[in-house]
């Protein structure tokens, strides 16, 4: 199967932006050749709450859990549904200090965004 180059940015939630510390909780990706984008996040809270014990744990899973939306597109996703794959990738991955946050976008070569999309949460969140 052919390689397609593709694109994938940390999902990092920075409890207390001053100080800098951060829970990866989930993973972007993004393959135009495919016109494949979906996240997967899985945050760990007690990992969390080690940073800030008074995390409002409920606020952050919606905010990952909209990223989830705005990945998969459509009505449920709001404005940012109905654009194309690629600017949700570069809307999702713009930098910003909120306290879900994503990091530097990467590139590799896949022949299986959605494997791709599994390994890298599995050895960047898990």
């Amino acid at each position: 199967m052919k390689r397609e180059v593709f694109e994938y940015a940390v999902v990092r939630v920075v409890p207390r932006v001053e100080r800098g510390e951060r829970v990866n909780a989930g993973v972007i990706v993004y393959c135009k050749a495919r016109s494949f984008l979906a996240a997967r996040c899985a945050l760990d809270v007690g990992r969390l709450r080690a940073l800030d014990a008074g995390v409002d744990v409920v606020g952050v899973e919606r905010a990952l859990e909209a990223v989830e939306l705005v990945c998969r597109g459509g009505e449920d996703a709001g404005v940012a549904g109905g654009e194309d794959a690629g600017r949700r990738f570069r809307w999702l991955t713009a930098p910003r200090s909120t306290i879900v946050q994503p990091g530097p976008v990467h590139t590799g070569l896949t022949a299986d965004p959605e494997a791709e999309l599994e390994w890298l949460v599995a050895s960047l969140v898990r």
